[in-house]
């Protein structure tokens, strides 16, 4: 099982989702830069379970506990180790699901994979594993703050309901203003409510979240198999029930011609920089200094408080009506998760871009 990301900023990660802590390895962290453990605790705040109406009910403080790694409020370069402690777990809420492979879940696959697996809360492949991301997430952005790199993402999308695809219409600033995490407050209103209406239904609905990185400087990026692109796609693909990526004008581009697509160069503002912005701030797999955005869809969540068919582990026909604490939507919590994997992938690339050429 690989549990690492990264090239030279690297994270392990440990830990399932009714285990005794989640928590991971940071390694490749700069040395030198302050640590804001407020800011940390409030990326993992962004994450945690049970902080509005339209999310799990499930009720953890998720504080980090850094174990090794800083010193005296600063970063060593030595490995950085860290963990969160599980203290609100429902375990007797899976007890119906030991035996059966829940729909849309990882429940039949771990089991062909390994023939062993956690059916509390998904064990391993639950979205309780994610708090290693946000700390790792955390840690890269407190570093790319040094270097004037921004990230911000948001909700742009759930079911229906959705904004337009510029995200220079919006004010990115509010979006920590509502619990969809949307920065259009009409909008967010009806999401909320859309989420609410099939929470009551005990059914679920997914979306998608726009994230936008300011300040990447160009040269990121490899030419040939470590695309930053493709790197981005990864980090995003990796994440718990995302099933889509696109970046730049992504598959909306194929509507215009290559006239109307083309990033024509300027020295308007004083260096090189690109009138429009449609391939989002990455060429040949290389930034080239434009704002890099993208956009990251979401599945609804696969565990229904609803009667489903489904199979038990001999083949048996037979139902399910799962019980326990569960997101009716993932979007409000994932857009933390984003950020995090974009962040120690922008991280990751410019140190990996500092051993080319100084």
């Amino acid at each position: 099982m690989r549990n690492t990301y990264g090239n030279i900023f690297t994270l392990t990660t440990f830990g399932e989702s009714h285990g005794e802590a989640i928590g991971g390895v940071v390694d490749g962290m700069p040395a030198g830069i302050d640590i804001d453990m407020d800011f940390i605790q409030a990326e993992l705040n962004r994450r945690r379970p049970g902080q509005s109406a339209i999310t799990t009910s499930r009720n953890e403080p998720d504080k980090v506990e850094f174990l090794s790694g800083v010193f005296e409020g600063k970063t060593t370069g030595c490995p950085i180790g860290f963990m969160v402690k599980n203290t609100n777990q429902h375990s007797n809420d899976y007890d119906n699901m030991r035996n059966l492979f829940r729909p849309s879940h990882a429940d039949y696959t771990y089991t062909n994979k390994y023939g062993e697996r956690d059916h509390r809360g998904g064990g391993r492949s639950s979205a309780r594993i994610t708090i290693s991301r946000c700390v790792a997430g955390a840690l890269a952005k407190l570093a790319l703050q040094q270097l004037g790199i921004s990230i911000c993402a948001y909700t742009s999308q759930v079911g229906n309901i959705k904004l337009e695809r510029d995200y220079r219409k919006y004010d990115l600033t509010k979006t920590e203003n509502n619990a969809v995490r949307c920065p259009d407050v009409e909008k967010a209103a009806e999401m909320e409510q859309l989420i609410s209406e099939v929470k009551a239904k005990g059914d679920t609905i997914g979306g998608i979240i726009t994230c936008v990185i300011k300040g990447c400087p160009a040269g990121l990026g490899e030419p040939e198999f470590g695309k930053l692109h493709a790197a981005l796609g990864s980090a995003m693909l990796s994440i718990n029930a995302v099933k889509g990526f696109e970046y730049g004008e992504g598959f909306d581009g194929v509507n215009a011609l290559g006239s109307e697509q083309n990033d024509v160069f300027t020295t308007e503002t004083g260096g090189i920089s690109t009138r429009t912005n449609h391939s989002g701030g990455i060429q040949g797999g290389i930034s080239n200094g434009e704002d890099i955005y993208f956009r990251v869809a979401f599945k609804p969540v696969a565990t229904l408080l609803m009667q489903q068919n489904t199979i038990d582990k001999d083949g048996n026909a037979t139902t399910l009506t799962a019980r326990g604490r569960h997101d009716p939507c993932v979007l409000p919590r994932a857009v933390p998760i984003v950020e995090a994997m974009a962040a120690m992938t922008i991280l990751d690339y410019y140190l990996m871009s500092r051993t080319v050429r100084l």
